[in-house]
């Protein structure tokens, strides 16, 4: 069987298949001299256990579990690496009871069942108690981890599930409930390097034949990530590189050429997926712009596809960036064109850039806020008909049933606006959009509560004692409602154009 596609699950090195005074072991390779370096360096003992102290205390589920002391069924969640399938060993060395290993990567609903059935059985008889180890559980259908429920709730089985995915979203809640649930963390890098040495000296490893240098070390100890697992695989390439070279030691350069480029710990399908790109909204966000380059670095590396990423700068541009910046939303839209028109690996210096703006630009939710609030009113049933004059007047008859009647043309005053009703009599007076004094977006600020006194025909505030009294709302002229080329209209179509690119924000855009 295999794990995580890297080596074959192999016994504690010096254990048998089945250790004496247990009831067998099934599923697990025995160690041979050519095993993987990781495979041949897994913990024989509990306390051999590294990075995980957490879950070591007196008494602690893990303990229990490996000593046999309680039948719990426990699912281990962490990263590759991080010691699932060694205490998958452990378990399976402890005494007075049958150990079944299978994988979901070629297991299938009748497996899980034979098992199941083989357990009950000798259960039945006055037999051993039987722990089913499924490496992946994750990887099992909705209809499979269904095939466990009730074996693990009467314990038939005691169930050990590992996964790399978060289980909240990958086991079955059922599943979940019957089982205690363990993280397990990233080793640190002294505990990667801890190992690493024991490795170059340990029997079971180099046995001393080799040197590391600091230098190799450090990159070694880098390359893992707390992937303990890559960790000694890259060693084991290293070693081989140096004895072919027929020198005692693993300097810089042997590690480097036999270990080409650290492989990023990103699933597209998994959770990490997830946790990076929100990591890389809320680097946006924050205005962090380095960190932003991190996560797009990081995503590109590991092969994301380039259209979600372009996607999700779209959105942030009206999201989280919006009126402060209208630009910002043409960039985001020219690095999706890019994409497209231009591909990778070139395309990374489109998305790039894009990245740099929106991470520097000033930044309002407003558009957002804006159309949040309106959706929840039309949800909520609030918005009567459309006014009269509001009205569709075009076809025949449509005047007769007063369908335009008493509209207003603002492009007939000379400001571009005038006091008309545009919302239905219940949400008269009704304010959605609430600029931010960020960016481009204090000009709007400045000019929207004069729009919307003259829109709803409210009178001018008092002049301040102090101040010279204020000009009729009638003499403004023209230019005061305006943009910054002074059009009336603009500052009555920026507003709506932004509510509706808000609308994909508010549905995809929240991390």
């Amino acid at each position: 069987m295999e794990s995580d596609a890297l080596f074959t699950l192999g016994a504690p090195a010096g254990s048998r298949s089945a250790p004496e005074g247990s009831a067998g072991v099934d599923g697990f390779t025995p160690v041979a001299h050519d095993s993987p370096l990781p495979v041949r360096m897994r913990p024989a003992t509990l306390d051999e256990l590294v990075g995980q102290d957490h879950l070591l205390a007196p008494g602690a589920p893990l303990r229990q579990l490996v000593s046999g002391g309680a039948p719990l069924s426990v699912i281990l969640w962490g990263p590759p690496g991080s010691g699932k399938t060694t205490i998958a060993h452990l378990v399976a060395a402890a005494t007075d009871r049958r150990f079944v290993a299978m994988s979901a990567l070629s297991a299938g609903v009748k497996d899980v069942r034979a098992v199941i059935e083989t357990a009950r059985r000798q259960r039945r008889s006055g037999g051993p108690q039987t722990v089913l180890f499924i490496d992946e559980v994750h990887r099992f259908s909705k209809t499979q981890q269904d095939s466990l429920l009730a074996a693990v709730e009467d314990r038939t089985v005691t169930l050990l599930a590992a996964t790399t995915e978060n289980p909240y979203f990958s086991v079955i809640s059922p599943l979940l409930s019957r089982c205690v649930l363990l993280t397990l963390q990233p080793l640190d890098d002294d505990a990667v390097r801890g190992l690493l040495r024991r490795a170059v000296a340990d029997e079971r490893g180099l046995r001393g034949t080799l040197t590391l240098t600091t230098e190799a070390e450090d990159h070694l100890v880098r390359l893992a990530s707390g992937d303990v697992r890559k960790a000694l695989t890259a060693l084991e390439a290293a070693a081989a590189s140096a004895t072919a070279l027929g020198v005692g030691q693993i300097d810089l350069a042997t590690a480097e050429q036999a270990v080409d480029v650290a492989a990023v710990r990103y699933d597209r399908d998994g959770d990490a997926h997830y946790d990076v790109v929100s990591a890389f909204i809320k680097s946006m966000r924050g205005s962090d712009v380095d960190a932003a380059v991190h996560w797009l670095a990081r995503m590109l590396v590991a092969g994301e596809d380039a259209r979600f990423i372009a996607r999700r700068l779209v959105i942030f541009a009206s999201e989280d960036v919006g009126m402060a910046d209208p630009t910002a939303l043409s960039v985001a839209t020219a690095a999706a064109h890019a994409v497209e028109y231009v591909g990778l690996p070139e395309v990374q210096l489109n998305l790039a850039q894009a990245v740099i703006h929106l991470a520097t630009a000033p930044k309002s939710n407003s558009a957002t806020t804006a159309i949040g609030a309106a959706i929840a009113d039309v949800r909520a049933g609030k918005g009567g008909p459309v006014p009269r004059g509001l009205r569709d007047a075009h076809y025949a008859g449509a005047r007769g049933l007063g369908h335009g009647t008493g509209y207003r043309y603002p492009h007939d005053d000379q400001r571009g606006v005038v006091t008309q009703q545009y919302v239905p009599d219940d949400l008269v007076g009704t304010d959605y959009y609430q600029p931010s004094p960020h960016g481009a977006e204090r000009s709007v600020a400045t000019r929207l509560p004069l729009l919307r006194r003259i829109v709803r025909g409210l009178p001018a505030p008092p002049a301040r004692p102090e101040a010279p009294a204020a000009a009729p709302v009638t003499a403004q002229a023209p230019s005061a409602l305006g943009g910054q080329n002074g059009r009336p209209g603009t500052g009555t179509s920026g507003p709506g154009t932004t509510q509706d690119s808000g609308t994909d924000a508010a549905g995809e855009g929240q991390q």
